[in-house]
């Protein structure tokens, strides 16, 4: 799963999303995702009487559309994240592929969504896009206007159509979880950096106050970080020297309060501080301090 400490500060009054884009991403094409897939079964099942005049399949798939756009909202997001935070370009290109994929499987959706957002221009033929293009050309906006504007549900086909668009909700219902997966791959490897960097951080800090960890003779060990967390532990030995692993384990903690580091424990809170926690072996996780 996504690192969610990209989500946490250990000041919550002072937790914006701007600080992590890049999970936001992962949260809202999550989110959309999920919708989608409960959209599709409510328009699969008998329609609801008690929407009055309106079919309730028919307004799904309006909801369904709007959805669907949304997912390119935020695969849009991720991009501008990776490449603000410097990601290998090979995990945009990735997951603009992705993106092509989704478009090419729902063609028109973006069109689509937009008729139906700005129905007060696309009804007088003045929206953008392929009504633009037909402006341009010199088409009468009432022909631009009727041909950009029925849509509907088709149950028995199982499709979703607007003017020239038509896409198959059973295709739609797999390429939005499609993205979406994208979407996280690409900010698992956001994960895979940061962890990478708070790993050498944390062994810099260590052995710049002289401590070794990870090596033979040494009961300090930091782990590799392969679950996207940075491990730390003194290694279980009930005959070691209780009074040597106090005084290992305060300077452990003070060596790395001085590279703006923290200890946090994965257990329920106790009245233990970290370095108790770790004389009484438990494993730490190593955080970054969040101004």
């Amino acid at each position: 799963m996504l690192h969610t400490d990209a989500m946490k500060s250990t000041n919550p009054a002072d937790w914006s999303p701007a600080d992590n884009p890049y999970a936001i991403a992962v949260s809202q094409s999550q989110m959309w995702r999920d919708i989608v897939r409960l959209t599709v079964r409510r328009m699969r099942g008998e329609n609801d009487r008690e929407t009055a005049w309106f079919s309730s399949q028919q307004l799904d798939a309006h909801v369904l559309v709007m959805t669907l756009r949304q997912l390119l909202t935020a695969e849009q997001l991720e991009q501008a994240a990776i490449t603000e935070l410097g990601i290998d370009p090979a995990v945009g290109a990735a997951l603009g592929a992705a993106r092509k994929r989704f478009e090419d499987a729902l063609p028109g959706i973006k069109d689509m969504r937009d008729a139906l957002m700005h129905f007060d221009e696309w009804s007088r033929g003045t929206g953008l896009g392929p009504q633009a293009r037909r402006r341009k050309a010199g088409e009468a906006l009432r022909d631009i206007a009727r041909d950009y504007w029925r849509f509907g549900y088709d149950p028995s086909a199982g499709t979703v159509s607007f003017g020239p668009y038509t896409i198959a909700v059973t295709v739609a219902e797999r390429a939005a979880a499609e993205l979406c997966h994208a979407i996280y791959v690409a900010a698992r490897k956001v994960d895979e950096k940061n962890t990478a960097e708070l790993r050498a951080r944390t062994i810099e800090g260590l052995s710049r106050a002289g401590i070794q960890c990870n090596t033979p003779g040494t009961i300090l060990k930091v782990s590799p970080g392969t679950d996207l967390r940075i491990w730390l532990s003194l290694s279980l030995n009930p005959d070691s020297d209780e009074p040597q692993r106090r005084e290992l384990a305060g300077r452990i903690v003070n060596a790395l309060t001085a590279a703006g580091l923290h200890l946090e424990s994965a257990s329920l809170p106790e009245a233990l501080d970290s370095a108790e926690r770790l004389v009484q072996w438990e494993a730490l996780i190593v955080e970054a301090v969040h101004n």
